[in-house]
């Protein structure tokens, strides 16, 4: 059982501050969650094999399988704007980036 002095230790460490109502309802809180572990400790596990997850699950992603993609001219069929290599876009950043060792870009 955690204690309202042991709850006051650790929000010390912590360097926080509670008010009291606070303080009593972290310790009644931290009660009731070893209480629990508790009930679950009596449970028994001798034969059951450790998780790594609750539920079992296998793998969703597909097989990485080497296929052809679609060709530049296709990607850009529908752009606004290209220059046959490459989307055109508007320009964003209004001031030129100065990097912290002041260069310009």
């Amino acid at each position: 059982m955690v204690t309202l002095k042991e709850v006051e230790h650790i929000a010390e460490l912590a360097r926080l501050k509670f008010s009291e109502d606070e303080l009593q309802n972290f310790t009644n809180q931290l009660n009731q969650i070893l209480e629990y572990v508790e009930k679950l400790n009596e449970l028994d596990t001798e034969n059951i094999e450790p998780l790594s997850h609750p539920i079992e699950g296998n793998n969703v992603f597909r097989e990485d399988i080497l296929k052809q993609s679609i060709s530049r001219e296709e990607a850009l069929k529908n752009a606004p704007d290209s220059d046959n290599e490459f989307f055109k876009v508007p320009k964003v950043i209004e001031t030129p980036y100065i990097s912290p060792k002041g260069f310009h870009s």
